[in-house]
């Protein structure tokens, strides 16, 4: 039984024969190795084409941008899983990204999502940014959903990797449309909201990225590839310098308070 339109495995991605290797058009060891950065060949790999240089700017900056976030519960469960499975660096690492969603990580592409709605309802007129931006937050307020990229629980006023990556994005030349439909949607949340929630950096990735023609369906895959980066550094120090993944453990068993019920006379351990 066919499951799909395509009979016949294809790919535009890669192939090879005993003395050449050829990714996406190019000799791999003639004309990428030593000669294209990572992130270059990542847009390669994604789009099919080397990226120029505002391309290659931009995008660099968002990987370096979102890599590292502290011990949030992505890098907790990496540095937990570890610590239980030290000889599974790849398992460590796949815990910390499969937690990938609308929260953590996944934010930048719904995001993305939302600000190409707004540039459809505005017909891509600059004059109706604001009007078309005031429609779509009207709407997710009305459906109790949140706004992609916007607010933050310890950068109350812009997260600095947005301003960052705005002069970044400006100065290499991209196309500021989305940057702009992201500064209409900041602008137009209080009246409707009843409270500022700036910008964060989920907000900003997809406004530059967008900006230099990179796909929207690729959008998730720029943090996943980032944050990638971020937990193996994480995972060798905990390897190597200060194993903490117990102590995370230890410390979220001591602050638990347990609801259910207990026989007489129970009294919870220390």
């Amino acid at each position: 039984m066919k499951i799909g339109k395509e009979t016949v495995p294809r790919t535009a991605i890669c192939t090879s024969n005993p003395d050449t290797i050829i990714v996406r058009g190019k000799d791999l060891a003639e004309e990428l190795i030593g000669k294209a950065s990572f992130g270059d060949y990542f847009h390669l790999l994604v789009t099919g084409k080397m990226p120029n240089a505002t391309q290659s700017a931009v995008l660099n900056a968002t990987l370096v941008a979102i890599a590292e976030h502290g011990l949030v519960p992505s890098v907790q469960a990496s540095r937990m899983t570890l610590a239980a499975a030290p000889d599974a660096l790849q398992g460590a690492v796949a815990a910390g990204i499969l937690g990938c969603g609308s929260v953590i990580l996944g934010a930048s592409e719904s995001c993305g999502q939302f600000l190409e709605d707004i540039r459809t309802r505005a017909n891509g007129n600059p004059d109706q940014f604001e009007s078309a931006a005031r429609e779509a937050v009207t709407e997710l307020r009305q459906a109790r959903r949140a706004i992609p990229g916007y607010g933050h629980p310890l950068h109350k006023s812009r997260d600095p990797r947005v301003s960052a990556l705005f002069r970044v994005a400006a100065e290499a030349g991209a196309d500021m449309t989305y940057v702009n439909l992201a500064e209409a949607v900041e602008k137009v949340i209080p009246d409707i909201v009843g409270k500022s929630l700036m910008l964060n950096v989920s907000a900003a990735i997809p406004a530059v990225l967008l900006g230099i023609g990179f796909p929207l369906a690729g959008l998730k895959g720029v943090p996943i590839l980032a944050r990638t980066a971020g937990l193996i550094g994480h995972l060798v120090e905990e390897a190597n310098q200060h194993p903490i993944g117990f102590a995370l453990s230890y410390q979220a068993t001591r602050q638990v308070e347990y609801t259910g019920e207990a026989p007489p006379g129970f009294v919870p351990g220390d």
